[in-house]
């Protein structure tokens, strides 16, 4: 490798990074590979510290072309469509820009009233959405005209309090526009005719879409220096509430023996450790909540989304009793989410050396694949180890934001691989050709690679990631991007 092969950041000196990249030269890379190891280089910062970008939800019930307006605003054909409803069914986001500016827009399923299953596990992902939402499109088919269901989702908008968009879809030609006009009638002011098959009208829609974005964005972060965001969560019962109102001081949140009391989620700045955090104590994740219905559905989509707006949760766990199947789907849920993790044992005061023993033996079991989470044994009612929450909270939030220069990490991955190679598939051996962190909030990982990485080879390579760098109390991602030489 000669130095003319690449752009060094000092004349007689290769960089480090810079020579680890420059062997890449020999691969098919995409643009997307490119913008990645753009930030590659010693203290970027990936896309984590960027500005918040607006999120407008896309919403309406199934099949009225949600999807298609979706690749008209990406101007590409991104998101699944077809002629059968419920093609959709996660949240997903995309970033895109209008006019100069950038925000993201999100493709949710169908909403229905009085669904069941999975359709109410789709409908509650479209509720989370608008819950995390700066704007609501809202698409309703002029075609067909307001249904009983659009009707049901516009009381749903309105109680959010969202800036709503209305987009009279499937208006095609001027003679059809008359359809649009009627859609007046659902009182959310000016419709506007779009077809988002054909592209007309889709300027004016975006333009409303971007006019609408309220000056404080959902995703705006608080002012630098401002408190850690911190959810309390766990199942009903556990003891949020109790913790909560013993770190505040006083009863500020209803606690009573009956599981499920708390409902909505509720903010307390909390001093701990001589610094102010905001806590939010949820309402308990129950065991099903797709089968859940009316005050207690609408709690859980709420706690899902207070999780998505805090940068770390504390688990609450009942060391008194055997972990459940609820505690370790809830430990799943935040490490879903992407938040830094801490596990906290309640009732620890209630625990005798039998039940300790058996406790050590269950969190092996079942908490094997969070072994790298804080845990801190505390008692709620009397405050016993409050304290130990915070120094807990710190090392969790601090791997969270934790960056790896790209020269250290090439340097870990060289001798890791060099000690541990990854198996012969197929007679060949995949190699690891460079690896970057791509943002922080939780540390991305990605690995271009000659070949397939074997899921075990991955977790191999998170653990010693783990060692060598720490990330106690965050979750790690690491991904792989598999890339063939380019043809001579």
């Amino acid at each position: 490798m000669s130095a003319e092969n690449t752009a060094p950041h000092h004349d007689d000196e290769l960089d480090p990074s810079d020579a680890l990249r420059v062997g890449l030269d020999d691969y098919e890379l995409s643009e997307d590979d490119l913008a990645v190891l753009s930030g590659a280089s010693d203290g970027a910062h990936g896309d984590d510290d960027g500005a918040v970008l607006p999120v407008i939800a896309i919403i309406g019930r199934p099949n009225v072309g949600k999807s298609t307006l979706v690749n008209r605003v990406l101007g590409r054909r991104e998101a699944v469509v077809q002629d059968v409803p419920g093609v959709t069914r996660d949240r997903v986001t995309y970033t895109t820009e209008w006019a100069g500016t950038p925000f993201n827009v999100v493709d949710t399923g169908g909403w229905e009233v009085d669904v069941h299953g999975l359709d109410a596990r789709v409908a509650e992902q479209a509720e989370i959405a608008i819950e995390m939402a700066d704007v609501v499109v809202f698409v309703v088919d002029a075609s067909v005209g307001a249904t009983a269901t659009d009707e049901a989702v516009v009381k749903l908008i309105r109680r959010s309090g969202k800036p709503v968009v209305l987009a009279a879809n499937k208006v095609d030609d001027a003679r059809t526009e008359a359809d649009a006009a009627q859609l007046w009638s659902l009182g959310l002011g000016e419709p506007f005719p779009v077809s988002a098959l054909h592209g007309r009208g889709s300027g004016e829609l975006l333009d409303a879409m971007l006019a609408a974005v309220p000056e404080t964005l959902v995703g705006e972060r608080e002012v630098t220096g401002g408190p850690r965001r911190v959810a309390l969560l766990g199942r009903p019962n556990v003891g949020k509430s109790s913790l909560l109102n013993k770190l505040v001081g006083s009863e500020r949140v209803v606690v009573d023996p009956t599981a499920g009391t708390t409902r909505d989620p509720v903010d307390e700045l909390v001093e701990l450790g001589g610094r102010p955090w905001r806590f939010v104590d949820t309402a308990g994740i129950r065991r099903r909540v797709h089968q859940t219905s009316g005050a207690d559905f609408y709690a859980s989509l709420r706690t899902q989304a207070a999780l998505e707006r805090a940068e770390v949760a504390v688990v609450l766990l009942e060391a008194s009793e055997r972990l459940t199947e609820q505690d370790t789907r809830i430990i799943s849920t935040v490490m879903e989410s992407g938040r830094a993790l801490v596990l906290a044992f309640n009732k620890w005061d209630l625990t005798d050396e039998e039940r300790r023993h058996y406790l050590e033996r269950e969190i092996e079991q079942d908490l094997g694949q969070v072994a790298w989470a804080p845990r801190v044994n505390i008692s709620a009612r009397t405050g016993r180890h409050t304290d130990r929450l915070v120094p807990a909270l710190d090392v969790a939030l601090d791997s969270w934001d934790q960056r790896i220069s790209t020269g250290r990490l090439n340097q870990f991955l060289t001798s890791v691989v060099q000690a541990h190679p990854h198996p012969l598939r197929g007679g060949k051996q995949p190699r690891i050709l460079f690896g970057t962190q791509a943002s922080t909030r939780p540390p991305r990982f990605v690995l271009f690679a000659s070949g397939f990485l074997e899921a075990q080879y991955r977790r191999f390579l998170e653990r010693r990631l783990r060692e060598q760098f720490g990330f106690e109390g965050s979750p790690v991602e690491v991904s792989v991007r598999v890339r063939e030489k380019r043809r001579r």
